[in-house]
C-alpha cells in the first residue's frame, strides 16, 4: 500500500517538473483545481448511485490524485506536504474516536453521536476563535446542503420545529408569501419569498429523514429520464415534440411517467 501511494506521489512530482513536467499540470494553482475538485465528488457519487461498482475505483483514484495534486503545491509553496495531510486525519479521527483508542466506555450509536458533535464543537472553537453552532460551515456548499447544515446545528440548540405539523404550515405560508410578492411588483421580494420556501422544503426534507440534494439530484433524473421517453415516443410517429400540443405533451408526459415507473427497480 505504502508503494503505491509512494508512486502516486513519484507520477505527482513528475507532472510538476519545471523542466520536464506536463505544462497544464505546471500551470494549475490551488484555486483553479477546486472546479475540477468538485466535478471528481460529483463522479463519485454518480458511480456509487448506479451502483457502476467497477469504474469507482478509477473515479476514487480521480479524486485521490486531487488530493495529491494540493499536496504537491503545497509543498511546493512551502505550506504542508502529503505526509501533514494524513498526519492531521490520523490524529483527528483518534482524538474523536476515544472509545476506540483510548480508555473511554464504549457507547451505542445515539450517545456517541452526540459526543462527536460535542468534541467537534470544541475543535471549531479553537480552530475559529467562536463558540458558533455556524462556525465552519462553507459558504461554498451547494445551496441546499449548506441550508440542511444550517438547520441542523440549530436545532442542536433546540431552534427547531417539534414535530411535521408546523413545518406543513410554515410551507403553506411561505407558498402565500410568495403570491403577495409576486402581486408586490418587487423581483428582489419575489427572489426573497422563494428563497424562504427553498429553506422551508429542507427543513421538511429534514424532519422527514430525507437528504434534500440527493432527493432533488434523483428528481432532476427522473424528470430527464421522462423526458427523453416523450421525445422518443414523439420521434417514433415523425413528431417533433415542440410541435405538439400542451394537451399532446401532457399526455405524453403521463405515458413516459407510467411507462418508467412500471419499468423502475423497488425501492429498497
Amino acid at each position: 500500500m505504502s508503494q503505491s501511494i509512494e508512486a502516486l506521489l513519484r507520477v505527482m512530482a513528475s507532472l510538476r517538473d519545471p523542466d520536464r513536467g506536463c505544462p497544464w499540470d505546471r500551470e494549475q494553482t490551488m484555486r483553479s483545481l477546486t472546479r475540477y475538485t468538485v466535478e471528481e465528488v460529483f463522479e463519485v457519487i454518480d458511480c456509487i448511485e448506479r451502483e457502476d461498482y467497477q469504474a469507482l475505483p478509477e473515479e476514487l483514484g480521480d479524486l485521490l490524485f486531487q488530493i495529491v495534486f494540493y499536496a504537491r503545491i503545497g509543498e511546493e509553496e512551502g505550506r504542508f506536504n502529503f505526509a501533514d495531510i494524513t498526519a492531521r486525519i490520523v490524529e483527528k479521527l483518534t482524538r474523536r474516536h476515544p472509545h476506540v483508542f483510548a480508555a473511554a466506555p464504549v457507547l451505542d450509536s445515539s450517545a456517541q453521536q452526540q459526543r462527536w458533535e460535542s468534541l467537534k464543537a470544541e475543535e471549531r472553537a479553537l480552530k475559529s476563535g467562536e463558540e458558533s453552532l455556524m462556525a465552519d460551515i462553507p459558504r461554498t456548499l451547494p445551496a441546499l446542503m449548506r441550508a440542511y447544515k444550517l438547520q441542523g446545528r440549530a436545532a442542536r440548540a433546540g431552534f427547531d420545529w417539534p414535530d411535521l405539523a408546523p413545518v406543513f404550515e410554515k410551507v403553506h405560508e411561505e407558498l402565500a408569501e410568495i403570491g403577495e410578492a409576486i402581486d408586490s411588483g418587487k423581483p428582489e421580494a419575489v427572489e426573497a419569498e422563494i428563497g424562504d420556501l427553498l429553506f422551508t422544503c429542507v427543513n421538511l426534507a429534514r424532519h422527514l429523514a430525507v437528504e434534500p440534494e440527493t432527493a432533488l439530484r434523483r428528481a432532476s433524473e427522473r424528470f430527464e429520464a421522462r423526458f427523453r421517453h416523450m421525445e422518443a415516443s414523439a420521434a417514433a410517429v415523425d413528431e417533433r415534440l415542440e410541435a405538439l400540443s400542451p394537451d399532446r405533451q401532457d399526455r405524453l408526459w403521463r405515458d413516459a411517467k407510467q411507462a418508467l415507473d412500471q419499468s423502475a427497480p423497488a425501492s429498497d
